[in-house]
């Protein structure tokens, strides 16, 4: 029993990852009520932190509607994308449209039709899901900011046809290089068999990729 007048503690659980991760999970399931071909989500914690020039680097339901049309073309066996994933084919372009994401302008050079943003139809629908997922995501931007210990990053949750996220090149001390997704070199270091020195993404080479 708290002393009277000592003031309430709140513990705001949606600031720990697994929760956030189970609102990622919630969030998709709203999706798949509307659209049961798209298969689950196999991993949404990989999500938090983690971030993609082609898909959007921002953590959203808005992004999540994005890795859904990722999911949605995978179950169908729909190529709808290339140049290892960052290309947004018009095939992407029609099944967003299916769920409810626009895209009013020409395609980018490089990401194609990546740029695809909610309806307003798509807003009325999962109003209550983007609430609900827009608090969850605040909490935990404000339980981890300033937090450079705390790191999220793993394989990225999609299914489209990049191979579970963009690769780019990795190098090492003797010139050698291989092509590795981000957060798998994040996990642990790869080693080099020629020098013995470990492969690292140069800042240049991730900026360009």
């Amino acid at each position: 029993m708290e002393p009277a007048g000592t003031p309430a503690r709140c513990h705001d659980v949606s600031t720990t990852p697994p929760v956030l991760a189970a609102e990622l999970a919630q969030a998709w399931a709203d999706i798949q009520r509307h659209h049961p071909e798209l298969p689950d989500l196999a991993a949404p914690e990989s999500l938090i932190g983690e971030s993609s020039s082609a898909c959007g680097a921002e953590l959203s339901f808005e992004r999540l509607l994005h890795e859904a049309v990722h999911g949605i073309a995978a179950a169908r066996g729909v190529r709808d994308t290339s140049r290892a994933g960052r290309y947004h084919n018009r095939r992407f372009l029609a099944i967003a449209e299916e769920m409810g994401l626009n895209h009013p302008e020409e395609p980018h050079p490089s990401s194609g039709f990546s740029l695809v943003t909610l309806s307003p139809e798509a807003k009325r629908r999962y109003r209550p899901t983007i609430e609900r997922l827009q608090r969850a995501l605040k909490a935990h931007t404000a339980a981890t900011a300033g937090d450079t210990k705390r790191s999220f990053r793993g394989p990225a949750a999609r299914h489209g046809s990049s191979g579970g996220g963009v690769r780019v090149k990795a190098v090492c001390d003797c010139g050698r290089n291989v092509r590795v997704v981000p957060s798998v070199l994040a996990q642990a270091p790869i080693v080099c068999g020629g020098c013995g020195k470990p492969f690292r993404i140069p800042e240049t080479v991730g900026a360009a990729s």
